[in-house]
């Protein structure tokens, strides 16, 4: 058996023996379905960059032009398909478990994969909230009939629901996954960079109330050291391997 096999068959045991576990996800398992990460060279749009287009003052400053961006950003999100991590998921879901799926990711494809419990720290693309009534309305309008959008309960402005750099996550939302960290068994960290705030600390966290930590990223993270199994591979192939109801799936050469 090789070190990737063990591992696999030690993070399989121990999520079988977990009635309750967390799971957070980040940008890397949906790169896997192909959506773009918003970074480096791919992440220039009109010469801006994420982030000075992603900020409160940049909204308010030209809400036309933020729109127009995230316009761009659900275009090249609305085709993208859930892979079988995200449907690996979806079926631990169904398995019996206390299960508590945080992402990073706003991309909404953990819904279309079938999930239903999960705490979307940085909101959803597909949503727009009004800036003065708080009303939320899922649109998946691609291109945006109007832009900027406009409330359909007051008909004041609307802005994408996500949080945006220089905005707080609400303390609400955070001290409920602190919660769930803490009443868990198992905490698995599966494609998130390990780097932006509060995410980056809640592996760290699990490891200090003594939970058992599992690590599925294709990069290194400045954390994976203190984790209890760190494995190096795709989250899509791994993950059917670690939850699937099918004892007799083995990993592709």
């Amino acid at each position: 058996m090789s070190e990737l096999e063990e591992k696999i068959a030690q993070a399989r045991e121990i999520i079988d023996c977990a009635s309750n576990i967390v799971v957070l996800t980040g940008a890397g398992i949906s790169a896997e379905s192909g959506v773009p990460t918003f970074r480096g060279q791919e992440g220039l749009w009109q010469n801006y960059r994420p982030e000075e287009l992603a900020t409160p003052d940049a909204f308010w400053k030209d809400p036309k032009l933020v729109w127009e961006w995230y316009d761009w950003r659900r275009n090249a999100v609305k085709d993208a398909k859930p892979n079988p991590g995200h449907y690996a998921l979806a079926e631990l879901e169904t398995q019996g478990k206390n299960l508590t799926l945080v992402t990073q990711n706003i991309d909404g494809l953990h819904q279309m994969a079938g999930s239903s419990n999960i705490t979307e720290m940085h909101g959803n693309l597909w949503q727009i909230r009004c800036t003065k009534c708080g009303e939320i309305e899922q649109n998946f309008e691609v291109p945006l009939r109007q832009l900027p959008p406009k409330c359909k309960k007051c008909g004041d402005l609307g802005r994408p629901n996500v949080v945006w750099f220089g905005e707080m996550i609400e303390m609400a939302l955070i001290d409920t996954i602190l919660k769930a960290i803490e009443e868990c068994q198992v905490m698995l960290i599966i494609g998130t960079s390990g780097v932006v705030e509060p995410a980056a600390s809640m592996g760290l966290v699990a490891k200090q109330t003594n939970k058992t930590v599992i690590e599925v990223n294709l990069d290194e993270t400045p954390s994976a050291g203190l984790y209890d199994i760190v494995i190096r591979e795709k989250s899509g192939e791994i993950l059917p391997l670690l939850f699937s109801s099918n004892n007799n799936r083995t990993l592709s050469s």
